[in-house]
């Protein structure tokens, strides 16, 4: 039987396309000689998730998502994926599905997988989802602050590039080094003053402490009491001394307090004075010489 050119080229087309469709299902990760099982996930949110990215379960790679379905009818109702995972896998419920984000773009699924040892979800059956707080949710919670930490930056650059620009600041700088010299200056004059004066000055004070140690040890060896004794004695003498004065009982207490005698002596003083002014003025009345021995009359 001759087989027709048209019948080859139709069997050969036939079985390109076959092995292009498994090619293409190889690629895609489906596994052709495997039986999968299918399960469903609601997400209101894909997050860029792809069709025939890989699906891990506690980060294990356990199948793919084989299709995503987007209800434009109903937006409300999100985004339905469904997975593809190896048949006769177990999955828990309390079991949840979460999308991770990669640093670089791009988006994996990865099931959190539950504890009940007992259920488990029915081939088929939807796995709840939920908010995934990793990485990334964290970075995008922070772009707000970051935002405005960004915004007190710029402030804080602006307010430093119109200081630096300010002509007193070179002035203030110019004087801050005068004011560095002045200090440094005073520091060697105060290390001088430490290294001569302060020694010398010690050894003053010290020597002064010696002179009023031994002032006091004088001091204590004094007879203070029988000095004072004796300035007392003294002080009594000098007080009856002074009574005796002011008493009109004896002759200096007389002299001093008799009013009368003073006025004599004052006139005796006078009448003295003015005979010794008349002796000088007549001589002869008081004294007569004559070389006869005669005497005038």
């Amino acid at each position: 039987m001759k087989i027709s050119r048209e019948v080859k080229i139709g069997v050969t087309g036939l079985i390109a396309l076959v092995l292009l469709f498994f090619t293409i299902k190889f690629l895609q990760g489906v596994s052709l000689f495997t039986t999968q099982d299918i399960y469903y996930i609601n997400f209101s949110n894909a997050k860029a998730l792809a069709k025939s990215a890989p699906v891990y379960a506690d980060g294990y790679n356990v199948g793919i998502v084989s299709n995503i379905h987007y209800d434009y009818d109903h937006p409300s109702n999100g985004v339905i994926v469904e997975i593809s995972v190896e048949h006769g896998m177990r999955i828990p419920r309390g079991t949840t599905a979460v999308l991770d984000e990669a640093m670089l773009g791009g988006c994996t699924l990865n099931l959190l997988m539950g504890n009940n040892p007992v259920e488990r979800l029915a081939v088929r059956d939807t796995i709840p989802s939920a908010q995934n707080n990793g990485l990334m949710a964290k970075a995008a919670e922070m772009i707000p602050k970051l935002e405005q930490t960004m915004a007190k930056v710029d402030t804080l650059l602006t307010t430093l590039n119109a200081l630096a620009s300010d002509p007193s600041l070179k002035k203030i700088l110019e004087h801050s080094e005068a004011l560095s010299a002045n200090l440094e200056q005073s520091s060697r004059d105060l290390n001088v003053l430490l290294e001569k004066e302060v020694p010398q000055m010690t050894q003053t004070l010290n020597k002064a402490g010696e002179n009023a140690v031994q002032l006091t040890d004088k001091l204590n060896r004094l007879d203070i009491e029988g000095t004072m004794a004796k300035v007392d004695g003294t002080m009594s003498g000098v007080q009856q001394m002074t009574e005796r004065l002011n008493s009109p009982d004896n002759n200096i207490g007389l002299l001093l307090n008799d009013t009368s005698l003073y006025g004599q002596l004052n006139r005796t003083a006078t009448g003295a004075a003015q005979l010794v002014e008349d002796l000088k003025a007549h001589p002869k009345r008081y004294v007569h010489f004559s070389v006869f021995g005669k005497k005038d009359k």
